[in-house]
């Protein structure tokens, strides 16, 4: 399953490929990263099919996950290709940041710091409904 991840956080890279050494040597995941919301709309414009989940940082500078979020859903907004999944994260876990993803079509909402232990389960699941 290819992941793109959208944080202006670079060491976001470093932690990423830890916490999923295991499952990217097998490959179960594939990350990419983009670090901003210009970044991953150029990504996506040139792999759109094969991105299956978008991890998006909201506070960003330039574009906000939030905007990214709507970009998504207008340029892929219905099959085919199937429009990838997206999980917002962010680091206030406020209720308006939480409805404006929602409402925007965010799949999911974490907050930072991340748990990990709960993203890698919600990611095998999906990667499960892939095959």
């Amino acid at each position: 399953m290819k992941i793109l991840v959208v944080d202006d956080e670079t060491d976001v890279r470093v932690l990423f490929e830890q916490r999923f050494r295991r499952e990217i040597r097998n490959g179960l995941f594939t990350f990419s990263f983009a670090y901003s919301g210009e970044e991953a709309l150029t990504y996506l414009h040139d792999h759109a099919s094969e991105v299956v989940l978008i991890l998006s940082d909201i506070n960003m500078p330039g574009m906000s996950g939030l905007e990214l979020l709507r970009h998504i859903r207008q340029t892929y907004p219905t099959p085919p290709p199937t429009p990838p999944q997206v999980m917002m994260i962010t680091a206030y876990g406020d209720d308006t940041s939480r409805q404006q993803a929602m409402q925007l079509g965010a799949n999911d909402f974490l907050t930072k710091p991340v748990d990990f232990a709960a993203l890698k389960e919600k990611l095998t699941v999906l990667a499960s409904h892939e095959n």
